[in-house]
């Protein structure tokens, strides 16, 4: 890391970035999507848009996991890169309806903003006090001590 970077507040920076968003994501695909606008809704929502149905269930699956996996800090990465092609989706569906996000239908101000985030967080990794999880049964690797 570089001379200008405290690599445990980043550490610790990169912890809040993580859990934050993934609460975001947790809720609003949760809250939002299944309890809010329920799923026959949030189908019908994409079908208005012409988009298949099961793209819905994809959607909201992506976000609740992917939010799960940024809080519990397990693949992060992963969860990142899935996360910002849910927005980079939602950037397209709210483009023709300006930048803010405020305007009728909702701009695509948030979800650009949110994918940036997601950028962020794939850069950084996981930060402190994720959980060592490997896919596939291998070992994740030794966090390495923070350089001083």
């Amino acid at each position: 890391m570089s001379a200008n970077l405290d690599a445990r507040a980043a550490a610790y920076g990169a912890l809040l970035l993580r859990v934050a968003s993934g609460l975001l994501f947790l809720l609003h695909g949760l809250y939002l999507k299944v309890f809010i606008f329920t799923m026959p809704g949030t189908v019908a929502f994409y079908e208005s848009i012409g988009l298949p149905g099961v793209f819905a269930w994809l959607t909201v699956a992506g976000e609740v996991v992917g939010g799960l996996m940024l809080i519990l800090g397990v693949h992060v990465r992963l969860a990142s890169v899935w996360l910002i092609a849910i927005l980079l989706g939602a950037v397209w569906v709210h483009g023709g309806n300006g930048w803010l996000f405020t305007g009728s239908g909702g701009g695509y101000e948030y979800p650009a903003f949110w994918a940036a985030v997601q950028g962020a967080i794939l850069l950084l990794g996981p930060g402190a006090h994720a959980l060592p999880v490997a896919l596939f049964g291998r070992k994740a690797p030794a966090a390495r001590p923070a350089a001083a």
